[in-house]
């Protein structure tokens, strides 16, 4: 009987080492979780705002074109 007992005991310890192993692995989850779709939304924001600024980057060029141009004569 004794051995059953400290069976059931060294079982209930066990399960309570790996609920408490098992819940910090989550929160360490759940952190590198946010912090990797922080970074996706600061990349799909960025990737958004190219295409404008490659446009912008078009039309400045093709003014200092026309200055080079004016400049010329």
């Amino acid at each position: 009987m004794e051995s059953i007992i400290t069976a059931i005991i060294t079982g209930g310890v066990t399960l309570l080492g790996v609920l408490i192993a098992n819940g910090k692995s989550q929160a360490v989850t759940e952190t590198k979780l946010d912090e990797l779709t922080r970074e996706v939304r600061e990349h799909n924001n960025f990737a958004r705002r190219m295409p404008v600024v490659e446009e912008q980057i078009k039309v400045i060029n093709h003014r200092i074109e026309d200055l080079e141009e004016i400049n010329k004569h």
